[in-house]
């Protein structure tokens, strides 16, 4: 089992994600969107959304970097009192995280809410997906101390032998269930990435620099004051 998990599973789920992903913009680049709700719930989706993105992208940084420069991050992770203050960081990142996520699952699932509306089946499994994973970080955190030295010494030569096609699970085979549980629930998240809303974060609208200006007309109903507004945007 640990074969596929830490070995085959990977690859797939990367394969996937960048094979569908290229498919999904070649065929149908319009759904290439976040389908925001901002419009919809403007300030609910603030409590939940920006605690959401900022905490979980910091979250991100800090494993992306700390695997690109293992030299660093041990020098970082080697005092005391530095390892003390990352940990509690990190911590509190994974909590910031966990309740930007917990309004945004809370907020579709209000019954004829109007984000409930535009809640697809896969966003569900997303949420859900992401809610395991950043629970299972956090329970990390708490549970199996000190996550960030040992993961210099475990995760990390493990995601380099995937990256240079020659895997070696042996770092983390002896790994708790719990922390096997985080790594593979960290792939299915890049398995769902082409088939949900995920797929607007490779999406870099530059062109929106050089594009004319736009004039959007809003209509509102007739009888009411200002029937008609225009506006000017980029």
């Amino acid at each position: 089992m640990d074969n596929f998990l830490f070995i085959a599973f990977p690859y797939i789920a990367v394969i996937l994600a960048i094979g569908v992903g290229i498919y999904r913009h070649a065929r149908r680049p319009y759904t290439y969107s976040s389908l925001s709700s901002e419009i919809l719930e403007n300030r609910k989706l603030f409590w939940g959304s920006v605690p959401f993105h900022f905490g979980l992208t910091l979250i991100l940084l800090a494993h992306l970097l700390a695997a690109l420069l293992p030299g660093v991050a041990g020098w970082l992770l080697g005092g005391q009192i530095r390892r003390l203050v990352l940990e509690v960081t990190g911590m509190a990142l994974g909590l910031y995280t966990l309740f930007g996520l917990l309004v945004l699952i809370a907020r579709r699932l209000v019954p004829r809410s109007l984000a409930h509306a535009v809640t697809s089946y896969m966003d569900g499994v997303l949420l859900f997906v992401l809610l395991i994973q950043v629970g299972s970080g956090i329970g990390i955190a708490i549970f199996d101390r000190w996550g960030g030295l040992w993961y210099l010494h475990t995760a990390v030569p493990w995601f380099w032998s995937l990256a240079i096609l020659h895997p070696d699970i042996s770092t983390v085979a002896q790994l708790s269930p719990f922390v096997k549980l985080h790594f593979v629930t960290g792939f299915v998240v890049i398995l769902l990435f082409p088939f949900s809303r995920l797929v607007h974060l490779v999406m870099f609208p530059i062109q929106y620099l050089w594009r004319p200006h736009q004039v959007v007309i809003w209509h509102r109903r007739p009888g009411k004051a200002g029937a008609y507004s225009r506006e000017i945007i980029r």
